[in-house]
């Protein structure tokens, strides 16, 4: 049977009316073969609500961290991306924690792993339309003995973390590892499969069917682009790569395109970088050039309405309190945005409008 774009389907796993969106190279030839991963096309959720209806606009919200003083942070603060300004307080994670990472729903966003200073499998979770102090979500099982570094996916209901560092281990290790979780159950995550190489610190993206991690350390920085099905299980297939080996990139998506930005690039000598690139999730290839960060930055964060990403930054042994946007569907260099707190920084990045979301 051939799908051509623009059918639609009922979705009766996720209980929701998806569309067929068929790439630039689409020619009519595809087979209803591995639906939801085609090459040239794919199976995309049609969304009935939107940030704006629930908060007014999109909110990025940034939790934990770590500032100059060697200190780690469980402040949270955030900021609505379809303004510019500085960052406002909204509560604080149970415990202060550096180096762990972020997904969301539209409803709920997760803060997940990093240091105590010691490493920690727990997962918190906060209401992103209100502000107050995060809850306990549950455990990632993968990192029961000690672990981080895990970065995150997520469509409206299924969050998916990627590549690992398990420091219970003797020796230590990275790994290829994903588990997954239901955003809106709390509870221990659950193994979904492997990235096709181990590592961690990725730069992310999605759109609402679709996964992608970018780039990380090895320990050796990698330039691999990887992609997954976020609704099934299974190992990642390879995408394409990075215009740079890096890691420590901030990621952020629409449903149409992703953006990496930034990271730590380590050719013999530790080097930030301030490029941004990009890639059209739906198809395979290799990313573009986008423009420049204002600043250099590694340990970059970042998160996503459907027209605007945000980064904040992280320079190798200093806070940066710059938060840079940019038009995700345009290119060129971000335009200052504000300010966040200098505590905050190489902390957990989420949003309620990203691509993962429609």
């Amino acid at each position: 049977m051939t799908i051509k774009p623009g059918a639609f389907r009922f979705n009766t796993d996720s209980m929701k009316l998806e569309i067929f969106r068929g790439s630039a190279n689409y020619e009519g030839t595809a087979s209803m073969a591995g639906i939801g991963t085609l090459a040239a096309g794919q199976w995309e959720e049609i969304q009935a609500t939107s940030p704006e209806v629930q908060t007014g606009g999109t909110r990025a919200i940034f939790a934990g961290g770590y500032n100059t003083g060697a200190t780690n942070n469980e402040e949270i603060e955030y900021v609505n991306i379809d303004s510019t300004g500085n960052s406002i307080d909204f509560g604080t994670l149970a415990s202060a924690v550096r180096s762990n990472n972020g997904l969301a729903s539209r409803t709920r966003g997760l803060s997940f792993g990093g240091q105590t200073p010691g490493f920690v499998n727990t997962i918190e979770f906060v209401t992103i339309a209100s502000t107050g102090n995060a809850a306990n979500f549950g455990d990632v099982t993968a990192m029961s003995s000690g672990g981080g570094w895990a970065t995150g996916v997520s469509n409206g209901t299924r969050g998916v973390l990627g590549g690992m560092y398990l420091s219970g281990h003797s020796p230590s290790v990275v790994t290829e590892h994903m588990d997954y979780l239901t955003i809106a159950q709390t509870g221990n995550t659950v193994n979904f499969g492997n990235l096709s190489v181990a590592r961690i610190t990725s730069g992310t993206i999605a759109s609402s069917t679709r996964g992608i991690w970018a780039g990380g350390d090895t320990p050796a920085d990698s330039s691999v682009i990887d992609f997954i099905a976020i609704t099934t299980l299974g190992t990642a297939a390879d995408f394409g790569d990075l215009t740079l080996a890096r890691n420590q990139i901030g990621g952020v998506s629409n449903s149409v395109r992703g953006l990496f930005a930034g990271g730590y690039n380590n050719p013999g000598s530790s080097t930030d970088n301030n490029l941004i690139d990009y890639v059209t999730i739906a198809t395979l290839g290799n990313a573009q050039d986008f423009g420049d960060l204002t600043v250099a930055s590694s340990g970059t964060r970042g998160a996503a309405s459907p027209t605007r990403g945000v980064f904040t930054h992280w320079d190798v042994g200093q806070s940066n309190t710059v938060i840079d946007y940019v038009q995700i569907m345009s290119t060129g260099n971000a335009i200052d945005f504000g300010d966040i707190s200098p505590e905050l920084a190489i902390g957990a990045a989420f949003s309620n409008g990203h691509g993962g979301l429609g």
